[in-house]
């Protein structure tokens, strides 16, 4: 497969403040990545970089064979890179249906087949932004991203502070759109052993370097490491989520 994302040598970070050292790593299209580490290491830094939210100060970024490197964030997700942010940010003062369609772009994800991936969105279309379930507005962030038809969607940490079956549910559907193959995803997740069986590739952050790139299912197999450089939670399940609202 074609690389649809390439990252070359990049240090970035804010103001004066350097977060990322040497990343360098490809994502073919239609691929997978579990982008691990600890809380701190520069995970969502790494997304908030490729989305051009950061300040680079050296290397190179390419995506779909374009040089992104100095491009502004706007014209990346014009180009295909659609971004989940951990905060959920939905427009607060529209409806689902609008916080959809006010996004929308022609391609294979239209408004039917979101509500036919989250029925619960369907069944709360009418609502406005501010009386959805923590559980909803991710679910709702997510769809409002697809029907950007994105090459590439970028995933922080999207079941964090879910109930442990709305995080299944989540999960189940990523794990859909993965197998699918029909856009790259890079997704963020604190449980390793949580998202690990369903990317292809895994990449894991320590202080801003990266200690692995490879595939998921080899880190997978050698549980010592996963947990020396991601600690005992690596190891959680997904059905063992911390309990939180839905």
């Amino acid at each position: 497969m074609t690389d649809l994302l390439q990252v070359e040598g990049v240090w970035a970070g804010y103001g004066d403040a350097i977060v990322l050292e040497d990343q360098s790593f490809s994502i073919a299209a239609g691929g997978s990545l579990a982008l691990l580490g600890r809380n701190g290491m520069g995970k969502t830094t790494l997304l908030t970089t490729l989305m051009g939210a950061t300040r680079l100060r050296r290397g190179r970024i390419a995506f779909n064979g374009v040089d992104i490197t100095r491009m502004p964030s706007h014209q990346r997700a014009h180009l295909g890179l659609g971004w989940v942010p951990q905060q959920r940010d939905v427009f607060e003062s529209l409806t689902v249906e609008e916080n959809l369609t006010v996004v929308a772009r022609p391609g294979a994800w239209t408004l039917e087949r979101v509500y036919g991936v989250f029925p619960r969105l369907r069944e709360r279309r009418g609502n406005m932004g501010n009386q959805l379930s923590g559980g909803e507005r991710q679910m709702l962030a997510i769809g409002r991203a697809l029907m950007l038809n994105p090459r590439m969607l970028l995933l922080d940490e999207p079941l964090e502070g879910l109930a442990p079956l709305i995080a299944q549910e989540l999960l189940h559907i990523i794990h859909g759109m993965v197998l699918e193959g029909s856009m790259a995803v890079i997704l963020v997740e604190q449980h390793a052993r949580q998202i690990l069986p369903i990317t292809q590739n895994a990449l894991v952050l320590e202080r801003g370097r990266s200690v692995y790139f490879g595939g998921s299912e080899a880190l997978l197999a050698d549980g010592a490491r996963l947990d020396g450089w991601l600690g005992a939670g690596s190891s959680t399940g997904a059905g063992k989520a911390e309990v939180a609202h839905a």
